[in-house]
């Protein structure tokens, strides 16, 4: 909606006064695309909490500021804007910066992880992710430990000693913050400070010899995180509330953030279906195969890593053979740079289970990692796209094709020739219909987090999945933070699934796998139901 540009003057005006920030009047109607990527760069800088004393500020009084500013400055701004003329892809460039603008509307509503949630100031990660950006809620001051490995340039520890430095102001402020009752996230939270604290002192250990001062500063970080936990673990008796935002809540922020096309009951339909269907067809695979020897684990560090390179080889020769997508000179070192480390058999957690039984099956989710290489070495042309979005809006994108690859592949014949590794694509897909229909169930106020791990566990095949295990916590915890994540992995398969059947029934004998997954790729990281509209209209020319 195009607003008349007197009224948006006045309501820029009015709004510059009551949060007392300037704003820049559009000189001209707001009609180009190029406008949008200079709104778009604006916007980024916007959501940003503004900082204070190096400290990000998430006070009560700077977030009702800012969410005063989202609806009555940059919505208005976002609205005035007439894509009448423009590109079915310079449209769905606005639909992406008006989700980021939906998600900030809903953690102020909604989440308010700020004031709700105590693991919203973990403040380093130790392993890098997988997908275009950190998921879940993320402080501004946050360090992605990981990059750092003493000894370090100069210049490297002296940045990164200023970051930690801000770690007991930030903990101090958060805990004025942190008024919320939710008394799972407050368990989390606790878990989190102590994972925090060993953190911060196994790195202080590390730096203390090449850099005495960033050590210091390391374990005033452990320091802090210990103290936290303790004033969380003091309050914890008080906190009663449930976890959940309930199915309306869920059913907008699917709409309006995430732009999924599913509603939280049809989620919960879904999941429920893909559960029985892989557990079905697990049950036909193992019958198929209950001739054939059994998939021995892998028993020590040397064959892991034989096998590792061997998977990646194989993979890697099974897409270029079988023409499944173009290969590019970094797709197989994305691979190779991620092998891990060997683990003993007691230390299995369920994805272990699944790496030290055929590495291989692993590697079609590993197509993360072509996504991740391909944000360096092929940028998309638009901004807006090659910029990771906000709020995990492209889940389904990521997730989802990394988690349709295993059975797309599988049925494309990866497996042909070791037929016992069928049955780990179907354990995946259960585990991860039990897991998302776990979270469903917490964020609808039906479960707690205990019973959610629970849930998961009991409803993974073959018992893999550690009730307990630092895979369920993770999972489950990023879940309640991050509402359609824990679904995302089926749902964004489902919707890939629907839309290669589409194109392959339209198309016949003409369609290609490998132009389906080049014209997929070649869209973007951006929510699935974005990417088929423009495929859609391109089959459709």
């Amino acid at each position: 909606m195009k607003l008349p540009r007197l009224l948006l003057t006045l309501i820029l005006a009015a709004a510059s006064t009551a949060t007392g920030s300037p704003v820049k009047e559009p000189l001209q109607a707001m009609n180009t695309h190029p406008q949008l990527v200079s709104l778009f760069k604006e916007w980024r800088d916007f959501q940003k909490p503004p900082v204070v004393g190096g400290v990000p500020d998430y006070t009560a009084a700077a977030m009702a500021k800012q969410q005063t500013a989202l609806a009555q400055i940059w919505k208005p701004r976002l609205a005035a804007f007439d894509t009448s003329a423009w590109t079915l892809a310079e449209r769905n460039d606005y639909r992406i910066v008006e989700a980021e603008m939906n998600g900030l509307d809903f953690d102020h509503r909604v989440l308010r992880p700020w004031a709700n949630d105590p693991s919203f100031y973990v403040m380093a990660f130790d392993s890098e992710s997988d997908v275009p950006a950190r998921e879940g809620p993320v402080h501004l001051a946050a360090t992605e430990l990981w990059k750092y490995t003493p000894p370090l340039a100069a210049a490297d520890a002296a940045a990164l000693q200023a970051r930690l430095a801000v770690i007991p102001r930030v903990l101090e402020q958060a805990r004025v913050n942190l008024v919320g009752d939710i008394r799972d996230l407050w368990r989390l939270g606790i878990r989190n400070a102590a994972s925090q604290k060993r953190l911060f002192e196994e790195f202080a250990k590390s730096a203390r010899s090449a850099h005495p001062g960033l050590a210091e500063e390391a374990a005033r970080a452990a320091a802090a995180f210990d103290a936290f936990g303790a004033w969380l673990s003091e309050r914890l008796p008080a906190k009663k509330g449930k976890a959940g935002i309930g199915a309306l809540n869920y059913d907008w922020y699917m709409k309006h953030v995430h732009l999924s096309p599913y509603s939280f009951a049809d989620e919960v339909l879904l999941m429920e279906r893909e559960l029985s269907r892989a557990r079905a067809y697990l049950a036909l695979a193992e019958h198929e195969n209950k001739n054939l020897p059994p998939l021995s684990p892998i028993e020590s560090a040397e064959e892991f890593h034989r096998l590792f390179g061997q998977g990646v080889t194989d993979f890697m020769k099974f897409l270029e053979s079988r023409d499944v997508m173009t290969i590019r000179p970094w797709m197989d070192r994305a691979l190779r740079e991620r092998e891990g480390s060997f683990q003993p058999a007691a230390e299995r957690d369920f994805f272990a289970q699944v790496e030290f039984r055929d590495p291989r099956v692993m590697r079609c989710h590993g197509t993360h990692w072509f996504d991740r290489a391909r944000a360096s070495h092929e940028p998309h042309s638009s901004l807006i796209r090659q910029t990771p979005s906000l709020y995990n809006l492209w889940d389904s994108r990521a997730e989802g094709l990394a988690t349709a690859a295993e059975e797309i592949l599988m049925g494309a014949g990866l497996f042909a020739d070791r037929p016992r590794s069928r049955e780990l694509i179907y354990v995946l897909v259960a585990n991860r219909a039990a897991r998302g229909l776990a979270g469903l169930k917490v964020l609808g106020g039906e479960l707690s987090l205990d019973e959610a791990r629970h849930f998961a566990s009991a409803n993974t095949p073959r018992g893999w999945l550690l009730e307990d295990g630092g895979t369920n916590w993770m999972e489950q915890q990023l879940y309640l933070q991050q509402p359609g994540y824990g679904t995302s992995y089926l749902t964004g398969k489902l919707q890939i699934e629907k839309l290669m059947g589409d194109l392959a029934h339209q198309q016949g004998s003409k369609f290609s796998l490998r132009r389906f997954f080049d014209d997929f790729h070649a869209a973007g990281m951006m929510p699935v139901a974005l990417i088929a509209s423009e495929m859609r209209a391109a089959a459709g020319r």
